[in-house]
């Protein structure tokens, strides 16, 4: 049984940073991508980024893209989501997902591709 268990979230004013972490376990995430979504109250789960469980290589959504970066210890078995330049529009509830068809060529954003999730963890932004 794949557990994803999200920390990291807390409060934080309009331009610090954040570090969350997603630990894995329950599997092998050797061919899987691990992705990390939000979502803000009244509004749609949105993609934040990806990366493959092998290789390392990422995707990162246009509005984080400069400013937040994914990374994985495979020691660990855990995926971090750095978050600089916090605006208050980041706030959100901040879900790690894992995407156990990744094929090592295309990320996908749709929440529907990710089988396993997180329970949460929440981003508040102070302006």
């Amino acid at each position: 049984q794949v557990q994803l268990v999200e920390s990291g979230g807390g409060l934080v004013q309009s331009g610090g940073s954040l570090r969350l972490s997603c630990a894995a376990s329950g599997r092998t995430f050797s061919n899987y991508a691990m992705g990390w979504f939000r979502q803000a109250p009244g509004k749609e789960r949105e993609f934040v980024a990806a990366i493959a469980w092998n290789g390392g290589k990422t995707y990162h959504s246009d509005s984080v893209k400069g400013r937040f970066t994914i990374s994985r210890d495979s020691a660990k078995n855990t995926v971090y989501l750095q978050m600089n330049s916090l605006k208050p529009e980041d706030a959100a509830v901040y879900y790690c997902a894992a995407d156990p068809y990744y094929g090592g060529r295309y990320f996908y954003t749709s929440r529907d591709r990710y089988d396993y999730w997180g329970q949460g963890t929440q981003v508040i932004v102070s302006s």
